[in-house]
């Protein structure tokens, strides 16, 4: 400890958790930390945990940065306190709380419960995991004022989070999230918060809700006659130890389809998730026993849901019979031109409706919406920026759908969230439209490629972990505004956007426009040759993200593969030329 340097506030903060109302195993931990641990103890209580673009997010154990019973007991009466004031004419409020298969989440539910029910709520508690959306949609259905659900998304085992909504379903945006903080740093003491929950305000809900959530999802249905005739199509389906492992199959069977498999050995709930290094469908060791499965029964479609159900990663199978696995704006172009294409074939398109996408997802969304002459909204990352929009729009146009490069989707309006449950089912019936017609999702994206373009993108995530890592990632952004760079790759920088200032700059005609969305700390470059590189601190994890857009036009189907290459090896330079490797 002597060679570690501990500024007297983070001391402080952990010397209150030894001397105030904690339990004994929390004291202890907190004790051997000072001990043994000095790294680990300022990471813990350097700071509080801020809601981001996912809620309140974290590694678990002990400390004020850490996820926990206590963290979780204070954001909830700072949340409390916070809907007292907004809705102050309600007796009661109303909250509906979830939680999926990581550990504790089924413990910090419990916590919100009893925390909210001690203040007077009404309180709708899931009797069992259940997924984001369908948290999302419960919110609306039962009136409630807000909701929780106890997750970390896709993130490594040792994390949990805490996702917060508002009365539309959404996540909250500012100014709900900053006044929330702001009534969660009021919360100075685990005293000042109401522990002992009242079991008359706590309402069990389950199957009742599950059944017209899905009743919900089964009305989205744009080709049931395709999936009669191909209702044995070969789907593999993995929950990746999370929440999916009941709707997915079910809302798939409901659809029509006959021939579903579960990679069994990823079906059980387990917040350890002991089959994945991590369980996100964006990375490709994820779906590896979905595809070994595939391979061995001769499936041409591979499904993966994170642990909440929000997000979706799939495999198809290209003109070689070899498993291939799309990222999330593959996914998305091919749910966008589907289902953009039923609408029109069944004459639902009348100019009044919409789609979104965000900042960073392929632009290959705009082109879908300009030829199918639907309006087309772009917004920040994240997608409670996607149901501001919707909020925004749906009472003077309609809402068909929105999606973003991170794997995540949502068709129809009665949830406000990524869906990876009605998702799951659309991408089967797209599979099964084009089976109706003799070809396969591989060949829908080469006609996509063909019609508008070969939109190639890629992620790239430098993580910077722990209090030193944050200030690192905040000097590589201060560094890329203060001294720009001129050109990338041998192409000169045409124009900055930069969503923190609000601002673009247009370097060959040396002028300013303004952006009219809300500040983040994002930074776009667009480069000559078309090509354009965001990069975006993350909102919900120790990193910051680097993605990649670049096109060339694919005349032939049959030069899919050396098109590719050719997009793959631009973007590598790119990487290169901005010595991220």
């Amino acid at each position: 400890m002597m060679n570690t340097k501990i500024e007297p506030f983070i001391l402080n903060r952990a010397n209150s958790w030894l001397t105030g109302n904690f339990d004994e195993e929390t004291k202890e931990m907190v004790k051997n930390l000072m001990d043994t641990n000095p790294t680990e103890l300022i990471d813990s209580f350097y700071r509080d945990l801020e809601f981001g673009t996912g809620g309140l997010r974290g590694i678990m154990g002990v400390g004020t940065n850490r996820m926990n019973k206590y963290t979780v007991g204070m954001a909830t009466q700072g949340l409390a306190n916070y809907l007292k004031q907004m809705f102050p004419e309600l007796n009661p409020i109303k909250m509906a709380i979830s939680y999926d298969s990581r550990n504790n989440s089924k413990l910090f539910a419990k916590i919100v419960a009893e925390v909210l029910s001690a203040n007077g709520f009404k309180v709708y508690l899931f009797d069992d995991l259940r997924p984001t959306p369908e948290l999302s949609f419960a919110i609306r259905h039962l009136g409630c004022q807000s909701g929780v659900m106890l997750t970390a998304s896709h993130n490594p085992k040792e994390y949990n989070g805490y996702k917060a909504y508002w009365d539309d379903g959404a996540q909250m945006i500012a100014p709900h999230d900053e006044n929330v903080i702001r009534e969660v740093q009021k919360i100075t003491s685990v005293d000042d918060v109401k522990w002992v929950g009242a079991s008359t305000n706590i309402f069990s809900i389950g199957a009742d809700i599950d059944r017209i959530y899905l009743d919900r999802v089964a009305s989205l249905s744009l080709s049931p006659d395709s999936i009669y005739r191909q209702q044995n199509l070969k789907i593999v389906y993995t929950p990746l130890h999370g929440c999916g492992r009941k709707l997915v199959p079910e809302i798939l069977f409901r659809y029509g389809f006959r021939n579903i498999h579960m990679v069994e050995e990823q079906a059980i709930a387990d917040g350890n998730f002991p089959t994945v290094h991590s369980p996100n469908p964006e990375e490709h060791d994820a779906l590896n026993m979905g595809i070994d499965l595939a391979d061995k029964i001769k499936a041409d479609l591979v499904m993966a849901t994170d642990p909440d159900s929000d997000r979706v990663g799939i495999a198809i199978r290209n003109h070689h019979g070899r498993m291939i696995l799309l990222n999330g704006n593959q996914t998305a172009a091919l749910l966008f031109h589907y289902i953009l294409t039923r609408w029109k074939e069944l004459g639902k398109i009348t100019g009044n409706e919409f789609i979104v996408s965000t900042i960073v997802t392929t632009k290959l969304i705009s082109e879908i919406a300009r030829k199918f002459e639907v309006n087309y909204f772009e917004c920040l990352t994240g997608f409670k920026f996607i149901a501001d929009v919707i909020r925004k729009n749906e009472t003077a146009m309609q809402y068909i759908l929105g999606g973003e490069e991170s794997y995540g989707y949502l068709i129809g309006d009665f949830v406000r969230d990524k869906d990876a449950i009605s998702a799951c089912a659309m991408i089967a019936e797209t599979a099964a439209w084009m089976a109706d017609q003799g070809k396969s999702l591989f060949d829908l994206l080469l006609e996509i490629y063909q019609t508008y373009g070969f939109y190639k993108e890629s992620l790239l995530s430098v993580t910077k972990k722990g209090k030193r890592g944050a200030e690192e990632i905040q000097e590589m952004m201060v560094g890329y505004r203060e001294n720009p760079p001129l050109t990338i790759n041998n192409s000169r920088v045409v124009k900055i956007k930069d969503y923190q200032m609000l601002m673009v700059s247009d370097r060959i005609t040396n002028t300013e426009t303004p952006i009219d969305l809300p500040k983040s700390n994002v930074l776009q470059f667009l480069l000559e040759d078309g090509s354009i590189i965001s990069v975006r601190p993350s909102g919900t994890e120790p990193k910051i993200k680097f993605y990649f857009g670049v096109k060339e036009n694919l005349e032939r189907k049959d030069a899919f593969e050396l098109t590719e290459k050719r997009l793959d090896e631009k973007i590598t330079c790119i990487i290169a030329s901005m010595k991220l490797k």
